[in-house]
């Protein structure tokens, strides 16, 4: 064995992805249907944002339900339907806080990831979140008060 300084921890990437596609497998496996909770206020989330709600959003991830999936390393990226419009779905890996069946619950939460230093630094992630939550329209009624 090399005495090495480097930790052999610190040479190997984030699971989370062979996580991912693991329980997503074992999910269809059992006949059920997966599904993606996602925090819709990470940076470069790509998803309808009609369906935000709390800053989350939930995602059908049945293969019959979207195209083109593809998951890295990185990202999980898919194109699906949304009140009948054809969306382009990007969730960077550290968006993604579980993958679960609908059916019964059943899957994995994800732990709060570190921020990537060559993505992006914590306070501009946090000044992305604060515009993002001011850009999001109130629903507002159309009614008026008459008195």
């Amino acid at each position: 064995m090399s005495d090495n300084s480097t930790p052999i921890s610190a040479k190997f990437t984030s699971n989370k992805a062979y996580l991912l596609r693991a329980i997503y497998d074992w999910i269809l496996d059992n006949d059920a249907t997966p599904y993606l909770l996602v925090d819709a206020l990470i940076y470069n989330v790509e998803v309808p944002q009609q369906h935000i709600k709390d800053g989350q959003i939930v995602l059908n991830i049945m293969p019959s339900a979207i195209q083109n999936w593809h998951v890295d390393n990185t990202a999980v990226s898919f194109s699906a339907r949304f009140s009948g419009q054809v969306q382009n779905i990007y969730l960077p890996m550290n968006s993604i806080m579980a993958i679960y069946a609908h059916e019964n619950g059943l899957g994995m939460a994800f732990p709060e990831e570190a921020m990537d230093e060559n993505v992006e630094s914590s306070e501009t992630h946090e000044q992305a979140q604060i515009s993002e939550k001011k850009n999001v329209k109130k629903e507002t009624s159309h009614l008026k008060i008459v008195k």
